[in-house]
């Protein structure tokens, strides 16, 4: 009998045991040349595998039932349990197909730091197995079972951005439709790599990648497809996710596509989750006593400049903002990529906590320095701080005070409105008007004294006004640097409100 060398394909070997346990009478298709003999399939041997090249057979058959038993019978299914570690395919140049789907169920965390996503999935894998077939009418019914997952072959798709192992509950059984579709319902605690965008916290939207594929098996023998819509996978994980968490979903995207490298190709099925964060909890617990803070830092400004109890005020209202942060750390995410907008916003009021008590400090020591060290008030200050920065932040002078930058006039009077002139003239005159007498002699030296201690009133009430005028023209410089940084204060504080109260709007109509 001549046999060709030329097989059909890669086809299966009959195995003895399932022609001898089938009930279905099994058919065993021979090579193309063996099926041009006709020969009964009794007269041919089957000899071992060294041999068996020309003799390769596809077993096309049902699995046996008998009277009385509900379902497949074990010995039928027991030969194709021996096949588990071969991909059960007639013909292994058709490729297996895998249809896959999730369900996410929730959020467990997310670690900034580590740039980690932990979700807790229902994934839901089909597949076809073409040996794992029965009629349900000769079974009694019965069109589907439970096997265990260890003794059937399972495609090995993985997700690409797993960084850890599956410490989830297995489940060990599947369930076998009679035309041999599989499902496999099991869960998944997925730790993958996500690029975690952090500088909108606390209200930050994620976009995450789930990447579905086979780790081994090529194009050429396991294709991959969604089992259903990626709207339904988005509407299904919005109706069964765990809404308490911190984590919101908003929606889920994917696409199929294929994954090339060298000459291989493997089918992937790209998944976007895009989820965002509940930011109730740090409104309560960092924007709101933050901003408590900053209100009493910003009062503070209506106590008076020369006052210590401003500085050490402030002082105290420092330390507690320190205190503050200092609690609140492990709130906020951090990286070595950036820096939350929530972080820079707390730094930056520290830095204006710090300057705002420096300027009081430089106030403080302007005001209360000892009288003799008092010292005009330089040009360039009187120009650029009184004149330019009065104008700009519209700071008005008591009206019966002159603007130090003006040019002064002189005043001829002096502290008590009688003219200079008139009080040395009438010292000058006064021996010529009054005759000399007797007693006159005597009170002359009384009157010079008299004089003398006039003189020594007048320049101490003269230094006390020069010292009153200089010490008023450094505290109006210190009024006008106080109220230059009250107005930044303010800008500041109001631009960032401005940015956090855009930031949760446009977080809300992401919803």
């Amino acid at each position: 009998m001549g046999v060709s060398k030329e097989p059909l394909g890669p086809t299966w070997v009959c195995n003895p045991l399932l022609i001898t346990t089938c009930r279905c009478q099994p058919v065993c298709l021979f090579d193309r040349h063996m099926q041009q003999q006709d020969e009964p399939l009794h007269s041919h041997k089957i000899t071992k595998s060294s041999n068996a090249a020309p003799f390769r057979r596809v077993v096309l058959s049902k699995l046996s039932c008998k009277e009385g038993h509900s379902g497949p019978t074990y010995e039928s299914m027991q030969a194709v349990f021996d096949l588990k570690n071969f991909r059960p395919a007639v013909n292994l140049s058709n490729p297996t197909i895998a249809n896959l789907s999730f369900t996410l169920y929730a959020v467990l965390g997310v670690n900034e730091k580590t740039q980690i996503l932990t979700t807790f999935l229902w994934l839901r894998l089909y597949w076809q197995h073409e040996f794992l077939v029965w009629d349900p009418d000769e079974c009694d019914g019965v069109s589907r079972i439970s096997l265990p997952v260890r003794e059937l072959w399972c495609p090995d798709i993985i997700v690409y951005e797993f960084v850890d192992d599956d410490v989830s509950q297995a489940c060990p059984y599947v369930y076998l439709n009679h035309t041999g579709r599989i499902r496999w319902d099991r869960m998944l605690r997925l730790v993958s790599a996500c690029n975690l965008e952090i500088f909108s916290f606390p209200f930050d939207v994620q976009n995450c990648t789930f990447t579905f594929g086979s780790y081994m098996h090529t194009i050429r023998d396991v294709r991959i497809t969604p089992a259903l819509t990626f709207k339904q996978m988005s509407e299904n994980s919005k109706r069964y996710l765990e809404a308490s968490g911190e984590w919101e979903l908003v929606d889920i995207l994917g696409e199929t596509s294929i994954l090339k490298f060298g000459v291989d190709e493997w089918d992937i099925i790209t998944f976007w989750v895009v989820i965002k964060r509940q930011p109730m909890l740090y409104v309560v617990n960092l924007l709101i006593p933050s901003s408590f803070l900053m209100l009493i830092d910003i009062l503070s400004f209506y106590l008076p400049p020369h006052s210590v109890d401003r500085a050490s005020f402030k002082m105290t209202l420092i330390l507690g903002y320190t205190v503050f942060l200092l609690i609140m750390n492990d709130l906020l995410p951090s990286t070595a990529n950036g820096t939350p907008i929530l972080g820079i916003y707390f730094s930056v009021c520290l830095a204006l906590m710090v300057i705002s008590l420096l300027e009081t400090v430089i106030i403080t020591n302007v005001l209360h320095h000892s009288t003799m060290k008092y010292k005009e008030v330089p040009n360039w200050v009187r120009v650029v701080v009184l004149k330019h920065i009065g104008n700009l932040i519209c700071y008005r002078f008591p009206e019966d005070i002159q603007p130090p930058y003006l040019p002064q006039k002189d005043k001829p009077e002096n502290s008590n409105g009688v003219p200079e002139s008139c009080i040395i003239q009438t010292a000058s005159q006064t021996p010529t008007q009054h005759p000399t007498s007797n007693g006159g002699a005597a009170a002359l030296p009384e009157l010079q004294q008299i004089c003398q201690h006039l003189g020594d009133v007048r320049a101490h009430l003269t230094s006390l006004q020069k010292e009153s005028e200089l010490q008023g023209q450094w505290c109006h410089v210190g009024y006008v640097l106080d109220l230059l940084l009250f107005r930044i204060y303010l800008l500041l504080i109001s631009c960032y409100a401005l940015v956090i109260i855009c930031m949760w709007c446009i977080w809300i109509r992401q919803t």
